[in-house]
């Protein structure tokens, strides 16, 4: 069974772009997170996936971090705040606006750019190498 197949058989359910964006965005992240685990035999660094989450990086900058520390520091902040993880799974994988996810979360865009904020700043942190 395919990541995708879930998504296959309820595109008909789909209420608009911004609600299409946001369930394939989940499939991204699952299909990109499935990848990396995949080529897990590779040493820690070496052709492993990288992002960054900052939209004005290259991703060549010093913010890039490893796709699976992503995934798995994604799910801790949803553990902690579902909100925080949906706004950084829609931002940074859906390629979706301030405007779009608060549309789709039915809050404000100043909400959302706090939220985005406290998100960006929870994962720099866990991210980081420990000293």
């Amino acid at each position: 069974m395919s990541v995708l197949d879930p998504l296959a058989g309820h595109l008909d359910a789909l209420e608009d772009r911004t609600h299409f964006y946001a369930v394939a965005s989940q499939a991204m992240r699952q299909v990109l997170a499935d990848h990396a685990r995949a080529a897990g035999r590779l040493k820690r660094g070496e052709g492993r996936r990288r992002v960054t989450l900052d939209e004005s990086r290259d991703g060549q900058g010093p913010s890039q971090y490893d796709l699976l520390d992503l995934d798995d520091s994604l799910r801790r902040l949803s553990s902690l705040n579902a909100r925080h993880a949906k706004i950084v799974e829609l931002r940074l994988l859906g390629g979706l606006t301030v405007k779009e996810v608060a549309s789709l979360l039915g809050v404000s865009d100043t909400t959302i750019d706090k939220d985005w904020f406290m998100a960006k700043a929870w994962l720099r942190n866990e991210l980081s190498p420990a000293p």
